[in-house]
This record gives structure tokens, C-alpha cells and sequence, in this order.
């Protein structure tokens, strides 16, 4: 779900699109998500971080809607910290956190499990539904909620309730992170900036019956390494 309105989180850190979110960050938290590719753009490394403090409520709300029961609003409270995993292009993880908000009647993302990101969700207010493995389980206000990743059990947050659900979300922004989504066995591998299907072939196909090398020539002379 995208532990910051993002993951695979259910919104943690930002972006344009469930596709895009979870490309960028887990949905859950989807502070990060920006479009597909955006964290291996080169940034300026001179230029001042973000503030280090923030207050959510001078946070714009972010949101992201798709069809009449997927999508939710989200609001990035680590600008700082985002900045720096982008800079790095992600290779050091870095937290990131989301004021994450589903509206009656939406799921902010997929059911989905992380291979590398732990994510943790914490209720400020309204009801919602946690889908872990075979659980269901209600959520509410004050209610903390672990997803720990590398078990390949999945998890999802909905609102099927009449009021938002309004919850933060906390969780590494991993560059190589990649997700599994069960319900409709997709693979999202961010490193290589795609979701798809998988299908199942033998480790030589396509390859051909003579590898391609055996008829190439060397690019340089050996004496010109450099």
C-alpha cells in the first residue's frame, strides 16, 4: 500500500498517477512519486535543501484520483529528505514520510507486497480496512500498523467507510525496489522503471544457437584501456 501515500505504500510520497507513484515510491506513500524515470534525473547538488521543519497544514494537498474507487490525497512532510534520496539517485534508501487521506469508497493503491521497503501506517482519524495475507482487519484512530517487507505477504488499506481515513505513512524510498501485486500478478521494478507481466521462459530463450559475441571485434586495440 504505500506506507507514505505511496510502495507498491499507500501514500507516502508523491507523484502523478498510481503507475507513476509506485514507480517512484511505494503508494502508500506516494510523496515521492513524480513520473516514471524522475529519480535518474541529474539533480543540482549545490542547490539549499528544503526546509527541515514543515507544518501540514502550509503542505498543498496532492491528489490523485483514478476511476470512481482508486486514488487518494497526499501530502510530502519530508521535502528534505526527498531531495536528498533524489540527488543520490536513490542508492542510499532514505525515510520518507506522507500525510496520506482516502476519501469513502477508494483504496489508494493495489494489494501489493514490498521486497525491500518496511512501511508503517499510524491512523489520525476515520475508519478504513487493512487486508494483510488472509486478514481483514478494521483500523481506526490511534491504531499503528507494521508491514514488514521480504515476506511476500501483501497488504492493502481501504475506505469503504463514510468519512475519510487519515493516516501517516513511514518508509524507505529504495531505488531498487521491487513489488508483486497478487490480485492481478503484476511486478513493478523501479530500477528499471516498469510494471508489467511476467511470462515464464527458459533462462537461454530467445538467445539464439550462437552468442552474438563469437562474431564481434574488439572496439579498441587491447593496449588502449583506459
Amino acid at each position: 500500500m504505500g506506507g507514505r501515500a505511496g510502495g507498491g505504500g499507500e501514500a507516502r510520497r508523491a507523484g502523478a498517477g498510481t503507475a507513476a507513484r509506485m514507480l517512484s515510491t511505494p503508494h502508500e506513500r506516494s510523496g515521492h512519486a513524480a513520473r516514471p524515470g524522475a529519480h535518474n534525473a541529474t539533480m543540482d547538488t549545490t542547490a539549499p535543501l528544503p526546509p527541515l521543519v514543515v507544518n501540514q497544514a502550509e503542505v498543498p494537498e496532492t491528489l490523485q484520483l483514478d476511476g470512481e474507487h482508486w486514488g487518494c490525497g497526499f501530502k510530502p512532510l519530508t521535502p528534505a529528505l526527498d531531495a536528498l534520496g533524489q540527488r543520490e539517485q536513490r542508492l542510499r534508501p532514505r525515510l520518507g514520510m506522507n500525510l496520506s487521506r482516502v476519501p469513502p469508497g477508494r483504496s489508494g493503491c493495489p494489494y501489493h507486497a514490498h521486497a525491500r521497503e518496511d512501511e508503517v501506517f499510524y491512523v489520525l482519524s476515520g475508519r478504513g480496512l487493512f487486508r494483510h495475507g488472509d486478514e481483514v482487519l478494521e483500523i481506526g484512530p490511534g491504531d499503528c500498523i507494521s508491514c514488514p517487507a521480504g515476506t511476500g505477504v501483501a497488504h492493502q488499506i481501504a475506505n469503504p467507510f463514510d468519512e475519510d481515513l487519515v493516516f501517516l505513512g513511514v518508509g524507505l524510498n529504495d531505488g531498487h525496489e521491487v513489488c508483486t501485486y497478487p490480485d492481478s500478478h503484476k511486478v513493478m521494478v523501479r530500477s528499471l522503471q516498469r510494471i508489467g507481466l511476467f511470462e515464464a521462459t527458459e533462462y537461454g530463450h530467445g538467445e539464439g544457437p550462437r552468442p552474438r559475441l563469437l562474431d564481434m571485434r574488439p572496439t579498441r586495440p587491447r593496449g588502449g584501456r583506459s
